[in-house]
């Protein structure tokens, strides 16, 4: 969300000299590193990947032809570590602190053809030290030392680790440490790719937006609802195994806020209703709230009034939830939010807020499924929405099975293509994001589900 004090106080620091390799296991011969640091200029270039020609040539001729550089900062994750490990991702330097063997570094691009990959890595050794390290991928893994050298003037190399991708998709490449004399084993900016996997290469190659491609793609399903619809009703469950820290699965989102549920940690679950302020002026205020419910203003993406109840929900279990939208007659309109929890078969109201300048109904109904936590963008979320109704002002219930999937910025730029959306075998609407998978579905499309017919049975007038 913002730039970390580790970040702020490492930027600018140390210029990235050359890492020599040497290859202990597979790799068939030493390797040297080009003393350049990976600028936001060559980390868009490099998208297409390099020529036909530098294909063809040798390796020193690869090296000029600028293969791309696929930034720590935006494509890689701490996938595995110790309680006490040091490591962590920066978006402007990569890998920092590397200390701890026990740690895994991954980084994942997508590649768009069967081939070779040539795996160079680009960072720094530390001085006057040496380290052995591991690099992995596609099953196959090379065991290479690490020292601080002068290396060559213009960054040739003349040995390279190479493996082979099978076929298309996003594919993994982990680097662990395993010896050192020095303080740290080095600091990693970015991975050099090149053979003929790299064509057409998709990774992360917008510094400037390494924020939101490290979260991951968000998904949508957006549904239409009848005019004058006062409230929305939907369930939600999230698959065992698919409830990762930073998950923000939203149920009733509608166009002035959202509610759903939260992982914030690894025992924290939250039920939150926010609405935000409008957008001319004036400030959304609170009415009244639930029992137990935490009520606060929020910033960051908009502003507005956040109300959330700390709720230990479990994965698998289906979860109920209601939204309320009405003019309030005097210039104004009231949100109301109730969840429904099958663990004690009770209906648990939020709260209410008041927005100012605005006479609605509950328009533009949808759901979402997101990552706020970008260390743990690498990990899969799914959820399956069921059961979406709408009720008009009059009392009349109708049931919604079409909804269109959409996806944000970060998938429809290509920066994360792991992003997916349908109707399963049960006849739920799902969402799935993070992971790295391969099942990229077509944006813009409508998804419908089989009506029920089934009501549900809450008497709204006896709501908490």
């Amino acid at each position: 969300m913002t730039t970390t004090p580790k970040t702020q106080a490492l930027a600018g620091k140390q210029a990235v000299f050359c890492l020599l390799l040497t290859s202990l296991a597979a790799c068939g011969g030493g390797a040297g590193i080009a003393d350049e640091p990976v600028s936001p200029a060559a980390a868009a270039a490099v998208l297409e990947g390099p020529s036909a020609r530098a294909l063809a040539a040798p390796a020193l001729t690869a090296a000029k032809a600028r293969a791309p550089l696929v930034a720590l900062g935006g494509n890689a994750y701490i996938t595995q570590a110790g309680p006490d490990a040091s490591e962590w991702i920066s978006n402007e330097d990569g890998l920092m602190e590397w200390t701890d063997p026990a740690t895994v570094i991954s980084t994942y691009v997508r590649v768009a053809q069967p081939g070779k990959f040539n795996i160079v890595l680009k960072g720094s050794a530390p001085d006057g030290g040496v380290s052995t390290v591991r690099i992995t991928a596609q099953g196959k893994s090379f065991t290479q030392r690490l020292t601080a050298g002068n290396g060559t003037s213009n960054g040739q190399f003349t040995g390279l680790a190479t493996v082979e991708v099978a076929q298309a998709g996003y594919v993994k490449i982990d680097v662990q440490g395993l010896k050192r004399t020095g303080a740290e084993f080095g600091r990693l900016s970015a991975i050099e790719l090149s053979g003929t996997a790299a064509t057409g290469l998709l990774y992360a190659n917008a510094p400037e937006d390494y924020y939101w491609s490290r979260r991951g793609p968000s998904v949508h399903l957006s549904y239409a609802v009848p005019a004058n619809t006062e409230y929305a009703y939907s369930e939600l469950q999230i698959p065992a195994g698919e409830d990762p820290i930073g998950s923000y699965f939203m149920a009733n989102g509608f166009g002035q806020g959202y509610m759903g549920i939260q992982v914030n940690g690894p025992n924290e679950r939250r039920v939150l209703f926010s609405v935000w302020d409008p957008d001319g002026g004036g400030k959304t205020s609170l009415v009244k709230r639930g029992p137990d419910v935490v009520v606060n203003e929020f910033g960051g993406e908009g502003t507005g009034g956040q109300s959330y109840l700390l709720y230990p929900w479990v994965a698998g279990n289906t979860y109920k939830f209601i939204t309320r939208v009405r003019p309030d007659g005097q210039g104004a309109s009231l949100y109301s939010a109730w969840f429904y929890a099958p663990e004690d078969g009770q209906w648990h109201f939020i709260a209410t807020w008041k927005r100012p300048n605005i006479s609605t109904w509950l328009t533009d109904f949808y759901a979402f499924a997101e990552n706020f936590e970008g260390d743990h963008g690498w990990r899969h979320r799914k959820m399956l929405h069921g059961q979406q109704w709408a009720v008009n002002q009059d009392g009349t219930w109708k049931e919604l099975n079409r909804a269109r999937f959409t996806v944000d910025a970060t998938g429809a730029n290509q920066q994360r293509m792991d992003y997916a959306g349908g109707v399963d075998a049960s006849g739920k609407f799902f969402l799935r994001n993070g992971g790295f998978f391969n099942e990229t579905v077509a944006v813009g499309q409508y998804f419908t589900r089989p009506l029920t017919g089934l009501k549900p049975t809450v008497q709204l007038d006896t709501l908490p």
